[in-house]
């Protein structure tokens, strides 16, 4: 029996943020000195480590993107450091001293965990990129030096050397728990926890949980007997706790719970100013003894006070839109994986894999589809534009992007700055490139008989004049295939003599001491048709997300699997008599008792006016449902009287797979006369991608 899931990491967010309040008010201090060591220096230890954890497992997850985690999480500390500056002022702190604190200690006592979180990410990246093993032995060897300077430091501090070492290390830290010493080591066992969720068996982790815990009570209280502590945050036993707790938690969890995530950190953050409130408060009220001197009292009053103060922000915060509202488009992420596989095997060895992502993906959401890319491994993207390549440049993607259509010289400084690859579209335009006396990366697009785009093949002058322009750097030669999509006898001919015709400019490039560098000519249709002219990449666009542009058959079949599908909501359904019409026009006269159902979808959104009236339709629960009358920008009808229980709310699919019923791109884009690259490339940019990562549609 499969036991059942919930948001236990959310859930334990906000347990954790209230381990953290009672390190902080000591509930049990008053009443049970013991019980309050264990609860507050013992148990309350393990909230730290596990926010830490949570960032580490969801970092690596997400391919350690550190750019926007760091962004977000510097600005939380800032906002947080100028809301407890007058609490600094108050006590005195000067210029010298916060600015210090606020680079490595925080600049208030609960704040030291985005500073050892900022400089603990990119230290846990680093050792990551050394391999699991490695990355954990080194992190793991600071933070027993950590440990050292912590709960240990009485005994290890009597060591000469290490002796010297601390005090170098407190000169410039006030505690070894940083993001040096202790942050790497969570940080990278929550991340060695991705893929490996059910690696210890519940029964096991519980046991260890217990163990360890039961091993961390003697340790702390030893060395609290001891007198040892300098502080106490780091115990040799509590990475065994937190690897047995995390697993746990990872068993049970299912599905996110936003409201507990972001209560745990304004609960986090603003604690301690709610201290400081009751206790000015209680001074004012006369309640002292009540809200201060007795120490439960004082713990729930500042457990509500916080509460309260984090309900009230909650609410002031904006509403997100609901994605599912409306319409969207879904890109399943393990199927654009697997092409990417595909693609690259087909290729053959050492020839590598180019993502064309322009047109915003052709439909697909070019940055979403791009970071799944990244964590694949692919490092090579093409764009038609430098506005797309700059977005990309601005969400954080790295690697060589091309762009392969024109660019005013003019923006040369930023094809420069944004470090984008420039395809030189003529000889003038590499002139024009050259003039502006910018550093760029260029390739060299040739024109074998397109006639698009390129310097003729066989203009060898040409070719030689580029290599000697000033400022341009050729980093790869390329051209484009016109027929490739066609086996009929003429077109294989010419697409042959297409080849040839580029082959032989490279080889004359080589033979002249020309370095061509990155050499491809392979499109979607040419990895289809013509594998054996791979060199050295393929540049894969509509095959990579699994569609053909049209039923056309080619030389080979590859397991490729549609990654989009386009779905809407169910607005409402009404009952047409017979006779009666609905939509613009009247298009639509029910010949006999219909339900229509109104979709939340248009032409605005990339939906073909033309789809209703030339016989298209929608899946709703798994059944084709005939579209009906005309078209509108912003909804379209349906005759859903084949499926009786439809309701509003429910889903309709126009492109992509409901159960065992599919409508797939190139059925749609056909009905409508035209190309599957071009219905998914007028897709709508009001249509949000929601990425699915575990799930194939096929």
């Amino acid at each position: 029996m499969t036991a059942r899931k919930f948001p236990a990491l959310d859930a334990f967010r906000l347990a954790a943020a209230v381990l953290v309040v009672t390190i902080h008010t000591s509930p049990l201090g008053g009443f049970a000195p013991l019980a309050d060591l264990w609860l507050t220096r013992v148990l309350a230890r393990v909230a730290v480590p596990f926010f830490l954890m949570v960032s580490g497992y969801f970092l690596a997850r997400g391919g350690w993107r550190l750019g926007a985690f760091c962004r977000r999480t510097a600005l939380v500390y800032l906002a947080a450091a100028a809301l407890y500056l007058p609490l600094n002022l108050y006590a005195g702190m000067g210029p010298a001293r916060w600015l210090r604190a606020l680079v490595w200690d925080g600049t208030f006592y609960h704040l030291w965990y985005f500073p050892a979180l900022l400089w603990g990410v990119p230290a846990a990246r680093a050792l990551a990129r050394l391999g699991p093993r490695a990355g954990l032995a080194v992190a793991g060897a600071l933070y027993l030096f950590g440990l050292g300077g912590d709960s240990w430091f009485g005994l290890a501090d009597r060591l000469g050397p290490l002796h010297a070492a601390y005090a170098a290390v407190f000169r410039l830290v006030e505690y070894t728990r940083n993001g040096l010493f202790y942050a790497p080591l969570f940080l990278l066992l929550g991340a060695a926890a991705v893929g490996k969720e059910t690696r210890i068996p519940p029964r096991a982790a519980a046991a260890g949980l217990a163990l360890g815990l039961a091993a961390m009570t003697a340790e702390a209280f030893w060395l609290h007997a001891l007198g040892a502590p300098r502080h106490d945050s780091m115990y040799l036993f509590l990475p065994l706790c937190m690897v047995c707790l995390f697993a746990l938690l990872l068993r049970a969890n299912g599905g996110r719970l936003r409201a507990a995530r972001d209560a745990s950190l304004l609960l986090y953050l603003l604690h301690p100013g709610c201290i400081v409130a009751v206790r000015g408060l209680a001074r004012a009220a006369g309640l002292w003894d009540l809200l201060v001197a007795n120490s439960l009292g004082h713990f729930a009053a500042v457990l509500a006070l916080s509460a309260l103060a984090a309900a009230a922000l909650l609410r002031l915060r904006p509403l997100r839109r609901d994605p599912h509202a409306r319409a969207w488009r879904e890109l399943d992420a393990a199927a654009l994986r697997h092409n990417a596989q595909v693609l690259r095997q087909a290729a053959g060895p050492g020839c590598a894999l180019m993502a064309v992502v322009k047109a915003d993906a052709y439909g697909h959401g070019a940055r979403q589809v791009c970071r799944i890319l990244q964590r694949a491994g692919v490092r090579d993207y093409a764009v038609a534009c430098l506005a797309e390549g700059v977005a990309l440049r601005r969400a954080g993607v790295r690697g060589r992007i091309l762009v392969l259509g024109w660019t005013d010289p003019a923006q040369a400084p930023l094809l420069a700055r944004w470090r984008l690859t420039q395809a030189v579209a003529g000889l003038e335009h590499g002139r024009a490139l050259a003039a502006q006396g910018v550093p760029l990366q260029v390739q060299l697009a040739l024109d074998t008989g397109m006639h698009r785009l390129g310097v003729p093949a066989g203009d060898r002058a040409a070719l030689a004049e580029l290599y000697a322009l000033p400022g341009l750097r050729v980093t790869g030669v390329f051209s484009h295939l016109c027929v490739s999509d066609s086996l009929a006898p003429a077109d294989a001919a010419y697409t042959r003599r297409q080849a040839e015709s580029f082959a032989a400019a490279v080889a004359w490039l080589r033979q002249n001491g020309y370095d061509p560098g990155r050499v491809h000519l392979l499109a979607s249709y040419g990895i289809w048709n013509w594998p054996g002219y791979a060199f050295d990449c393929v540049r894969a666009g509509i095959a990579l997300y699994g569609v053909r542009s049209t039923a056309a058959p080619t030389r080979r079949t590859l397991d490729l699997r549609p990654v989009l599908a386009v779905r809407a909501r169910v607005a409402l359904v009404r009952t047409l008599a017979p006779g009666e019409s609905a939509g613009y026009g009247l298009a639509f006269t029910a010949a006999r008792p219909t339900r229509l159902a109104v979709l939340a979808i248009g032409y605005a959104d990339g939906i073909p006016r033309c789809l209703a009236e030339n016989g298209g339709h929608v899946l709703l629960h798994g059944v084709a449902c005939p579209l009906a009358g005309r078209p509108c920008m912003d909804q379209l009808l349906a005759d859903v009287t084949a499926v009786p229980d439809a309701a509003a709310g429910d889903v309709v699919t126009l492109i992509g797979r409901d159960g065992a019923a599919a409508l797939p791109a190139e059925q749609v884009a056909a009905q409508c006369g035209t190309i599957a690259n071009e219905l998914l490339a007028r897709l709508g940019a009001r249509l949000p991608v929601l990425v699915l990562k575990n799930a194939e549609n096929h």
